[in-house]
Order: structure tokens, then sequence, then C-alpha cells
């Protein structure tokens, strides 16, 4: 178990004890205002989709980005409420659709590779599956606030998981999936041209980490998609896809990238169902596809 430093205790405490519904109209009413203190983030979100969306008007993109920022907040309110979750909860909160593609694919007993992305509520996500199936290792790229890393850290760790830096996380991950466990990658993010490959995302190319790629064809373990998509209602529905079919034809760089496509297509497509729900705020195409031709 992951000890919490005293920041930690008293942040989970502070927020712990405000009700539900109160704590998400306050961190509602924050995102609204970061929505309008920083223009940096809003005009980056403004000219995500609109790259994305191209016949919205700029009005519904306006309306789009405010319910964005909105979903934010309800996310941030209830991360304090995650480490509170037990198994028996897990139906009351949330509806399960495709389970037995996760079951099934662990009955193959070469472990199991879930790839998602920063959209939806993806701590509650990780947390529901270590809470159903098993713990999970958790790959991820630290963050910049050492408060918020410990945070965060925790939270995931309350039902059993480990998390590990990206940077040292191939051997974690190879024995992992040796002993037939869950190794969990959020692969939407960024990242710089050495570091990946570029894909089309959104009609443009986006470069992606080839990590997940590089794993499923070095290991031929399983792959399968995960996303926690926010209902109206309030509740949550975990999809868990089918067994990603994975290309390889011998061309490793070839296989590399059309892997890669595959899994990027499959967060496109569910992004497309639930606008709202991801990380537009995030810089995806920052690194251009002429940096790596330069650099080369």
């Amino acid at each position: 178990m992951v000890e919490k430093t005293t920041a930690t205790k008293i942040i989970m405490f502070c927020f712990g004890m405000i009700p539900g519904t109160l704590r998400k109209h306050f961190f509602i009413g924050l995102m609204k205002a970061f929505y309008f203190i920083s223009p940096r983030q809003r005009l980056i979100t403004f000219h995500n989709l609109k790259n994305a969306f191209p016949e919205k008007t700029m009005k519904e993109i306006i309306t789009l980005a405010k319910k964005i920022y909105r979903h934010f907040g309800i996310v941030a309110a209830e991360l304090f409420d995650i480490p509170k979750l037990k198994r028996e909860d897990v139906e009351d909160l949330i509806d399960i659709e495709g389970l037995e593609n996760l079951k099934s694919a662990l009955e193959k007993n070469k472990g199991l590779l879930i790839f998602g992305a920063h959209f939806g509520n993806w701590e509650l996500m990780a947390v529901a599956i270590s809470l159903i199936v098993q713990p999970m290792l958790i790959i991820y790229r630290p963050l910049d606030n050492p408060i918020l890393e410990d945070l965060i850290k925790w939270v995931r760790a309350t039902a059993g998981s480990k998390t590990i830096a990206k940077e040292r996380a191939m051997r974690a991950m190879l024995r992992t999936l040796q002993k037939n466990e869950v190794v969990g990658l959020l692969i939407d993010q960024n990242v710089a041209w050495q570091e990946g490959v570029f894909v089309d995302f959104f009609g443009r190319p986006a470069c992606t980490t080839d990590g997940l790629a590089i794993l499923a064809l070095h290991t031929e373990a399983p792959v399968i998609s995960a996303f926690m998509a926010r209902q109206p209602s309030g509740k949550y529905r975990l999809l868990l896809g089918k067994e990603v079919e994975i290309v390889n034809t011998g061309d490793r760089d070839q296989d590399v990238k059309t892997n890669t496509q595959t899994f990027m297509s499959v967060i496109e497509n569910i992004i497309r169902q639930y606008p709202d729900q991801w990380l537009w705020l995030h810089q995806r195409w920052k690194t251009k596809t002429s940096q790596a031709r330069r650099q080369r």
C-alpha cells in the first residue's frame, strides 16, 4: 500500500468531509473560473475542437468546450470518493459492458494489455477493474506537481494496483504479463517524435507512443480497450472492448505503425460518441512531422 504524505491526508480529509453534491458544485465552479482566467488552455481547446469537428460552428464549439470543463470538474470532485469504493459498490455505480472480453483474454494465459485514454473517469476505471477482476500494473507519466502526484498514486493504489513511471516500466510489464496479470496504459497523449510514431487522429498526424504495439508484438499478449463513460443519469458505463487483432507481418516498423493506428482509431471512435469527456485541453498535436524529418 502506498503511504500518504501529510499533504495528501489533509486534502483527502478536507474534501472527503464535503458532501458529494456540494463538492461537485465547487469543482464545477472552479473549472468554470479556470475556463475564463486561463485563455491559453481555452484557446488550445477551441483549436483542437475546431480541427476535429470542422463542421461545427464557433457557437457550437464554445458550448462543447464549456461542457468539457464541466465534465472535468465532476471528475475532480469524484476523485475523493474513489478510495472508499468497495467491490460490492461497483454494480450500483457502474454498468459493465464486455466483461466477457476481458475474462476470455486472460484465459489465454499470456497476460493482458488494456489501453485507454484520458476520457470519462479514467481513475475510477482503473480502480473498478482492479476490484472486479484483479489489481493492475498502471504505466504512467509522473506529474510535475509532487502533491498531486502523491495524491493520484495513493488513489490508484487503494484497490491494490501498482504504478510505475513509463521510463523504467519495461521489465515490470514483462514480469506482470508472464504472471498472467494486467497491464494498463493510457496512450492518447502527445509524445516527442523519437518516442512514438505518427498516426491519423481526427484527420491529423498525431505522434503516439509505440510502446503498446511493440509490447503486444513481442509478448503476444492479448490487447483490449477500456473506457469509463459517464451517462446522462450520472452513472458510469465501463466499456471493455473486444480483443484487438494484432497485425504481425514481420515488418516490425510497419506493424508497429499499423497496430498503433488501430488503437488510436478505437480511441477516436469513443471520443466521437462522447466528445465532452476527453481532455481537449491537452496539446495532442504538438509534435509535428517536420520535427522528425529535420532531426533525421
